[in-house]
């Protein structure tokens, strides 16, 4: 399985925001350099690098979410946007079992996770409204997924609800567009822009 190995802190300085959520990231300053006018197509591929980051995911695996979501009805960024933020290491992620994107996918892949009660080890497996993810059983006294769930509680999202007793959570429903986090750091147009060249 092939993963992304870039400079996580690195990433973070050039896009200007904190992808990663490390405390960190974003501590050292730039160094002071000339600021040269970035061309249209500069300003595209910097908005598809910074969501594939945010995401952790490869171009080939991205493509594939923007032709799924041009198929859909709606709007195409939104429709991209809904995929990625409803597959299932997104949302181990954001329910606050892992600490980090990478962490929640490397979960999912050793079999940690049960949808409705079963097994699931594909971090893309999109999940639907209505379905509960939850810690399997004999990993839920581990002190690392302890301190992610019970104490962090990472991010409070409506479309998702948390039950903390059973270290479950539901997608009550398809997020929207505002409530998705970094929402207001992503500029989705300019991907669609950028593919349907």
């Amino acid at each position: 399985m092939a993963t992304r190995r870039d400079a996580r802190f690195k990433a973070s300085r050039r896009f200007g925001l904190n992808i990663y959520g490390h405390p960190k990231a974003l501590k050292r300053q730039p160094k002071e350099q000339r600021q040269r006018k970035m061309s249209e197509y500069g300003m595209q591929l910097m908005e598809k690098q910074k969501v594939k980051a945010i995401y952790n995911l490869l171009e080939r695996q991205f493509y594939r979410y923007f032709l799924k979501a041009r198929k859909m009805e709606a709007i195409v960024g939104e429709n991209l946007l809904f995929l990625l933020e409803t597959r299932l290491d997104s949302l181990v992620y954001r329910a606050g079992f892992a600490r980090s994107i990478r962490q929640a996918r490397q979960m999912v892949n050793h079999g940690l996770i049960l949808v409705d009660g079963k097994r699931v080890d594909i971090p893309s497996y999109g999940v639907k409204p209505g379905q509960v993810i939850a810690l399997k059983e004999e990993k839920r006294g581990n002190e690392l997924y302890k301190g992610s769930f019970q104490d962090i509680r990472a991010f409070e999202l409506p479309y998702i609800e948390k039950n903390f007793d059973k270290w479950e959570v539901t997608l009550v429903r398809m997020p929207l567009r505002e409530e998705i986090p970094f929402a207001n750091d992503i500029n989705e147009t300019l991907i669609v822009e950028l593919y349907s060249k």
